[in-house]
């Protein structure tokens, strides 16, 4: 892992951004874990859908890595991008970066790699279309 005060996030559009709220945090402050993955798979999510055309699942997390807490009130953004594309799969990684609440501070918070399957309207697995 690269130092994160040395990182910048990278140089396109986010997938998702969200504010961190009271609720999904801790008695101390700390977001909880969860909610950033919940956040994590809405971007890998959308991402995939608009890859597989259509509507996808999601398989599996091969990797998550938690490199810094994210408060209330900070800016999380969630970048993707496609690095394996199977019959059926296809595979995001995914890098959370959070800019602190009411300052331009940003830090790398997460990154992980997940799969999601393309699915057809009965739920079954269904080949991922070649790209447009």
């Amino acid at each position: 892992m690269a130092d994160a005060t040395t990182e910048s996030p990278p140089a396109r559009e986010p997938t998702l951004r969200a504010i961190a709220m009271p609720a999904d945090a801790n008695a101390r402050g700390d977001i909880f874990g969860g909610w950033i993955l919940a956040q994590m798979d809405l971007a890998g999510g959308s991402a995939a859908t608009r890859r597989a055309q259509g509507r996808v699942a999601t398989v599996g997390i091969t990797s998550m890595n938690f490199h810094r807490p994210v408060f209330v009130g900070d800016e999380v953004s969630a970048y993707t991008a496609v690095t394996k594309i199977g019959r059926t799969s296809i595979t995001i990684a995914i890098e959370v970066w959070a800019r602190r609440f009411a300052g331009e501070e940003t830090v790398k918070v997460t990154e992980g790699v997940f799969t999601y399957v393309a699915i057809d309207a009965d739920r079954k697995p269904r080949p991922v279309p070649s790209e447009r």
